[in-house]
This record gives structure tokens, sequence and C-alpha cells, in this order.
């Protein structure tokens, strides 16, 4: 039984991840291939797709907090709390990775606007359930 729990936490997980991988990826593929000169320069990105890209990866991490907290039927708080504290440590190591390929100001951004999202979304979950 036990298992079976930590199974399903897991996937709940998952499948927030992957929404929201999913849809930051589409996204910025779509955006790439309709209106390259407005996206910019790898590793020099516009300001206004710059402004655009935290828009939607706040809004992707929201939607993945929201999966997650739906997904998980045993303390939604506890999954979503994982999924922000994953998101955080793989953006930073990103940060770290990319160093100096992008605008820092861009990087730190991401790296505090996406577990936010991932809070976010998972509160309104919360919220519909009348769980807060």
């Amino acid at each position: 039984m036990e298992a079976m729990v930590a199974l399903h936490a897991f996937l709940a997980l998952l499948a927030g991840f992957v929404t929201m991988a999913a849809i930051v990826a589409v996204i910025t593929m779509l955006l790439q291939k309709l209106t390259p000169g407005w996206v910019g320069e790898p590793g020099k990105p516009k300001p206004g797709y710059v402004f655009v890209n935290l828009g939607y990866s706040f809004l992707a991490a929201a939607a993945g907090g929201y999966v997650t907290a739906l997904i998980a039927e045993h303390n939604p708080l506890i999954h979503v709390l994982a999924l922000a504290i994953t998101v955080l440590l793989l953006a930073a190591l990103s940060a770290l990775q990319q160093r100096g390929q992008q605008p820092i100001a861009y990087v730190l951004a991401l790296v505090a606007l996406t577990p936010l999202g991932v809070l976010a979304g998972g509160l309104l979950r919360m919220r519909v359930l009348g769980v807060i």
C-alpha cells in the first residue's frame, strides 16, 4: 500500500513537471519559428521576448503546480512544495550551467519566478477544492 502511495506521489510530481516543460517547449518553439527577429540571437534575447518568456514560464509553472495538486490525493500542498523545490533546484543548476550565456537578471528572474508559479498554481487548485 505504501508503495502505491509513493508511486502516486511520484506520478503527481512527474505530471506537473511534464506539463510545465511541455508548455514552455511548445511556446518557445512557436515563438522562435513564427517571430525569429523578435526573439533575438541565442544568448542575447530582446527585452520584449524576455518579459514574454518570463510571463509564459510563470504561467506554465502555475499549470504544473495545478496539475500536481490535482493528481495528488494525499496532502496536495506537500506535493506542490516538492515540485516547487525541484523546479528551484533545476532552475538554479541551469543558471549555473548557462553562466555568462544569458543576462543575469533574466536568469535570476526565471530561478525566482518558476517556483512561485508552481506554488500559485497549486494554491489555486487547493482553493478550488476548498482546502484553503
